[in-house]
Order: C-alpha cells, then sequence, then structure tokens
C-alpha cells in the first residue's frame, strides 16, 4: 500500500509548530479525532441528549475498532479511562493465596511497581526480575507476571509471544500493558494470548487522554468478579424506564466491568483515529515507524548516543558526559519536544514523523 506520509502529516496541527519526537509521552491528535469529539458536544446541544441511549451504540461501534486493531472479538473489550484501572480490575479480581507470587521486570512503568500496595496485606510475595533471569524467576508459586510491550524508559520490546507461551505451559497468567507499542507496534491477541491487555490510548493510539480499553480473555472473565459495579452492571441497562433494583446480572462480555457512563469525548475521538490508523493498517504503520526508527538511531549514533535497546520506536540514548535531564531543555528551547528518563535521552517516532525531523534533531545536537 503506498500511503502519502505527507499528507498524514497534514492532520496533526501541532506539528507546524514543533519538532515533535515525543510520542511516548503524548501522541498528538489528529484533526478528525479533534473534530469527532466536538461533533459530539454539538450533537449534545442539537438533541439535549435526548438520544444518550445511541451514544452506547456508537461506542460499540469503537469497541469493535478497537478490537479489529488488536484481532479479539468486541465483546472481550472494555474501556478503562487508563492501564492502571484495568490492572486494578484484575488485581482485585483474583483470590490471591498467601504465598502467592507476581512477577514482573526491573524498571518497569510504575503500574506494574505499586502492586504491592494492593496486595502485601494478602500475604503475596512481589519479585522484581531482571530480563537476563527473567525465565528462572517463575516458580510454582507464581500467579501473575506484570509486563509492559515496550519498556517506556529505554524501548526495550518484550518477545511477548515467548514469553506468554512460556508461561500458559506453567498455568502462570500474563497481565501486559500495550501503551507504549499499541497504535504503533502490531499486536494480535491471536498470536501472544495474553490474559489481559491494556492499553492507554494517549500515546501510540493517538487519542486523548481518558481513552482506553483492556482486552480480557474470555477464561479470565469467567474467574474474574467485576469489583466495580454500577448502573451499567446488569444486563438490562438499556431499560432505563425500568432498571433492575437488585442483585446484578452480569453480561458475559468485558463490557461487564466498566459500571457506569463512558467518557464519550474521549471515545469518538480514539474511534476516529482508530479508522485513521486502520485504513493506513497495521503492518504498514509498524513498518512505517521501524523505518524512522532505524534512521533515528543513525542521527544519534552518530553524535555520540549510544542505543540501549532497538525494535521499538522508543530509542533511549546515553550521551556520555552530558545530563540527559538539561539536553533535552536545551532541545525544548529550539522548540524540539524529546523526554529524559532516568539518564537516558529518550527520542520517539510515529507514523506523523519524517526526515526533516531527525535532520532538525541532528543539526541540534
Amino acid at each position: 500500500m503506498s500511503v502519502d506520509w505527507a499528507a498524514v502529516r497534514e492532520e496533526f496541527p501541532a506539528l507546524a509548530h514543533w519538532t515533535y519526537l515525543n510520542t511516548a509521552t503524548f501522541g498528538q491528535l489528529p484533526k478528525r479525532a479533534v473534530e469527532a469529539s466536538l461533533g459530539h458536544f454539538r450533537h449534545r446541544d442539537e438533541r439535549a441528549c435526548s438520544d444518550f441511549l445511541s451514544w452506547f451504540d456508537d461506542a460499540d461501534a469503537i469497541r469493535g475498532l478497537a478490537a479489529q486493531w488488536i484481532g479479539a472479538q468486541a465483546e472481550d473489550i472494555a474501556f478503562v479511562p487508563n492501564a492502571s484501572s484495568a490492572l486494578a480490575i484484575l488485581l482485585n479480581g483474583i483470590a490471591w493465596r498467601s504465598g502467592d507470587r507476581i512477577v514482573t521486570l526491573q524498571g518497569e512503568f510504575p503500574n506494574n511497581l505499586y502492586i504491592p500496595a494492593l496486595c502485601q496485606d494478602r500475604g503475596v510475595e512481589f519479585v522484581e526480575a531482571a530480563w537476563e533471569t527473567f525465565y528462572e524467576s517463575i516458580n510454582e508459586r507464581t500467579r501473575l507476571v506484570a509486563l509492559s510491550t515496550v519498556n517506556y524508559t529505554n524501548g526495550f520490546r518484550l518477545p511477548a509471544e515467548e514469553v506468554s507461551a512460556f508461561l500458559r505451559q506453567r498455568g502462570v497468567l500474563l497481565y501486559l500493558d500495550g501503551t507504549q507499542s499499541v497504535g504503533a507496534l502490531r499486536f494480535d491477541v491471536a498470536k501472544v494470548q495474553p490474559d489481559m491487555l491494556a492499553v492507554h490510548g494517549y500515546k501510540w493510539l493517538l487519542s486523548p487522554n481518558g481513552a482506553g480499553f483492556v482486552y480480557i480473555a474470555p477464561g479470565l472473565r469467567q474467574l474474574l468478579p467485576p469489583n466495580v459495579v454500577g448502573w451499567r452492571s446488569d444486563k438490562r441497562w438499556r431499560q432505563v424506564d425500568h432498571l433492575h433494583h437488585g442483585v446484578p446480572e452480569f453480561l458475559d462480555a468485558a463490557e461487564k466491568y466498566e459500571g457506569g457512563m463512558l467518557p464519550f469525548p474521549c471515545l469518538y475521538a480514539m474511534g476516529a483515529s482508530l479508522e485513521m490508523l486502520l485504513e493506513i493498517g497495521a503492518d504498514v504503520v509498524e513498518r512505517r515507524v521501524l523505518e524512522l526508527a532505524a534512521k533515528l538511531r543513525a542521527v544519534l549514533e552518530s553524535k555520540g548516543g549510544q542505543i540501549q535497546h532497538l525494535g521499538s520506536p522508543i530509542l533511549a540514548a546515553r550521551f556520555e558526559g552530558r545530563d540527559a535531564s538539561a539536553l533535552a531543555r536545551e532541545l525544548q528551547a529550539q522548540r524540539i519536544l524529546v523526554s529524559a528518563r532516568h539518564g537516558n535521552l529518550r527520542v520517539s517516532v510515529h507514523l506523523y514523523n519524517n526526515e526533516e525531523d531527525l535532520e532538525r534533531l541532528r543539526r541540534a545536537l
């Protein structure tokens, strides 16, 4: 498929003012996403919210787009405001036993490191393993592994299929946070087979804060009771003239974890961004970002940067004798946006970047 990348770039007004190499912090919003959100507000005014149930029909269509992007079924998808909420659904739903073990990797995003705050009073052991000893850290007491598909500080790309197969053979649950890759790198739940995949769309899915979703495997849904309930927890919730009073009868679908109202302005925007990405195609998007990442690597190494990991659109470089935070501030003063994370200069590229962005970075460095 031939893509007019210059036309794609025109969808993102912020790029007219900045050399933006910071999608690992925030993805930029395309015009169509902003218009979709504004269109919802206009529609509210026109109809005075009289047709609010139809908004849920639209949400189901967006649910289908999210499912399509990761190769899932719509009934496997629940909307969440962020990945933290998805992880809480899992941690609070498991019937933990004293001595159970949760494993993550060193240097993970804090979501996956703050697990003890929820589980320590239940006698659960929490282990932060080095990648080199990760497989050895899994033992017969390991109940859950919580990992990111791409590390936020150094760009390490998890071999998710390999990890998942290893854990399935041992009956260990796998939670993946795909926030730092889904939207740029292809993800297929049929191949990876995680028990849960959480995605906050404000980075690589080019969506507003608060627009997120979680894939919950059918088998896990049978074991995981909702720990937040609301008026939409009962499967008869659309009968608003006569809402059920009493113990809710849950749906079989992942929607049962949503509980109440949805952030429709955010979801309409995410739906528009998903449509744009699907029009281009997941394989094409991944090829684009990895090609840009390879060119970015050459730029950083030409200026003395030592790259931590390859294989993702996030490149973390260390420059000997230079403070990464100060360097990021110097670049921002030149309207070049990157980040500093744990001593690395973190530079990230998405489909809207181009070689001119990389050349401006090279000159500034």
